[in-house]
């Protein structure tokens, strides 16, 4: 292969250092950076030269890089890794200062997880800090990187907890994907839009933060979309690791669902929805899910039931928007897909577009200070508010509490002569804007004024009307 990611003892080892070096970079796709960085290279270059150090940014990225669910989270350092190539490719930060990446697997769980970042920034002395997928390492991660003081680009920051109720004022945290309760939410929508009929809901999801923490939202939803459809039966699989689902799909089998909704993914969906298919669940059950199609996407079969609600976690599919409607989501995906053999998943395009919205935030500040290597209370405050046009369309950080967000895509399941694996269809893909689907910022949080799980679940319920009604 032509990348040393690909090697099982990487994929296992902690502290591992990459860069245009370490991988063997011959030559980035060039030209990427210019589409997504709203900032201009040049003028950067002009005004850094002799006054920012020529020594590396080291950056730690932590994110899941063994077993189930290494199809989901590797991705991630694959699109910050070709972020960092492409801008070390034209001279570094501000035309001076090269990326270097630390990496370090997350699959243990959150005090390895947490253990590991502490080791990073303490022994490694890394400037910056990024990845991160599971939910449950998310909420172990945030508050840790705000008491070391570390700027922190999070590919994932997406359970509402995080944000409301571990870290609410951040300073140092930023996430890079659209929030959980908008998952749930959009889900419930694209249900009811779909098959407005439907009466008889079954649930799989996986049994740790992300998986209950999307079934709040869901239900949340469903009661204002469907009042007349009902829970029929709910099965929660132990995380990460269950691999054979007799039990949780004869169960589901029994209750003659007309949809089953879950939440699972990586390598826990492509086992479920490959067993299910053989127990014949989808014979008479539709399909839907929030994050089934944010694996790398040829872990999807040709026999994905066509037709499923294929969710990427609201965020990015590489189909959408087509190559000819954005030049920079064709870009991307062609260096990307040169550069790793194989096509990028949400999780990649959230690393590699939070790269370059850092970037961004460093040459702007570094112009506003008018020279030398901006301090990262200087870097925080061009985060805030910034928008740039990245692959998956127009992203902006929400000042109030550091998230990124991006209009809601929601597709659907279909086999096309064009990939060996199932995509979305092209005639079906729903988009909404996030602002529909999730709280607005100023909306109480948890502990103030209610005591709902998170403040999407009470905006729901305080203002949304039951349909029909």
């Amino acid at each position: 292969m032509a990348s040393e990611l690909e090697r099982r003892d990487l994929l296992k080892g902690l502290g591992a250092t990459l860069g245009g070096a370490a991988l063997g970079l011959g030559g980035a796709a060039l030209g990427v950076a210019r589409d997504v960085a709203v900032a201009g290279v040049a003028e950067a270059q002009e005004t850094a030269k002799g006054r920012v150090p020529d020594t590396p940014v080291k950056f730690g990225h932590i994110t899941i890089q063994s077993g189930p669910g290494a199809i989901l989270g590797l991705p991630s350092l694959k699109g910050h890794t070709l972020a960092a190539e492409e801008i070390n490719a034209a001279g570094g930060l501000l035309g001076r200062r090269k990326i270097e990446t630390l990496t370090a697997d997350e699959a243990a769980g959150p005090e390895a997880t947490v253990k590991e970042l502490k080791r990073m920034k303490l022994v490694e002395k890394i400037d910056y800090f990024s990845g991160v997928i599971a939910a449950h390492n998310q909420l172990a991660v945030g508050p840790v990187v705000e008491e070391l003081k570390l700027l922190t680009i999070m590919t994932e920051g997406c359970i509402d907890k995080l944000f409301e109720i571990e870290v609410p004022n951040p300073q140092y945290l930023f996430g890079m994907t659209n929030i959980l309760s908008a998952d749930g939410v959009t889900t419930a929508l694209a249900v009811a839009r779909t098959w407005p009929e439907v009466k008889r809901i079954a649930v799989i999801n996986p049994d740790y933060a992300f998986g209950r923490w999307f079934q709040l939202h869901f239900d949340a939803a469903r009661e204002k979309l469907l009042p007349g459809s009902e829970i029929v039966s709910e099965v929660w699989a132990p995380f990460p690791n269950t691999t054979d689902f007799t039990s949780h799909i004869t169960k589901t089998v029994a209750a003659k669902p007309d949809v089953v909704v879950t939440s699972m993914w990586g390598g826990m969906y492509v086992a479920f929805y490959k067993q299910a298919l053989g127990q014949g669940l989808f014979r008479r059950a539709r399909l839907a899910g929030n994050i089934n199609f944010g694996v790398v996407p040829q872990a999807i079969g040709k026999d994905h039931p066509e037709g499923a609600i294929a969710g990427v976690h609201s965020n990015y599919h590489f189909t959408y928007a087509p190559a000819g409607a954005s030049a920079a989501n064709k870009r991307f995906v062609e260096a990307y897909q040169k550069r790793w053999s194989e096509y990028p998943s949400y999780a990649a395009e959230a690393a590699y577009t939070g790269l370059y919205l850092f970037k961004t935030a460093v040459e702007r500040a570094h112009k506003q200070a008018g020279g030398g290597w901006p301090e990262d209370d200087a870097v925080i405050r061009q985060l805030e508010g910034l928008s740039i046009e990245a692959p998956s369309g127009l992203v902006t950080i929400r000042k109030e509490d550091h998230r990124a967000y991006k209009d809601v895509k929601v597709g659907f399941s279909k086999n096309l002569a064009d990939y060996p694996f199932a995509v979305w269809d092209p005639e079906r893909i729903m988009t909404i804007p996030v602002g529909q689907m999730t709280a607005p910022p100023g909306w109480p949080k948890p502990g103030r004024g209610h005591n709902d799980p998170s403040a999407t679940v009470n905006w729901i319920k305080t203002t949304w009307k039951k349909a029909g009604a």
